[in-house]
């Protein structure tokens, strides 16, 4: 007898045991909470090339940068940036009845990415 036969596979991140162990609702919030993680470091990749260009035609003297719009700025986006966590964590809640393998798989996925 073949010790593979016996012990399952270690691999849990293998489609098999996602979908025969977790189900559907953890697969989609790991795929949400994947999707999310990479929209965020690519906006905030953006934003940060945004704010260069901006210091670069400050420097130029093409435009004149106010500190305090800034910081309000970001602290706008930053806001709507943890409304949109809220909201996705409450719809993927909704998911099954207690929502508790789609969040977690959103946790999960949201650190992968």
């Amino acid at each position: 007898m073949n010790t593979s036969d016996i012990l399952p596979s270690s691999d849990i991140f293998s489609s098999a045991f996602l979908v025969n162990n977790v189900g559907a609702p953890f697969v989609i919030g790991l795929a949400v909470g994947y999707f999310a993680k990479k929209m965020l470091r690519t906006a905030l990749f953006l934003a940060g090339a945004a704010i260069v260009v901006l210091f670069i035609a400050e420097y130029y003297g093409i435009t004149s940068i106010n500190d305090i719009h800034l910081q309000n700025a970001a602290s706008a986006a930053a806001n709507a940036a943890k409304n949109s966590g809220s909201y996705l964590i409450n719809r993927l809640s909704h998911v099954t009845a207690k929502g508790i393998s789609a969040v977690g798989g959103f946790y999960i996925g949201f650190k992968m990415g």
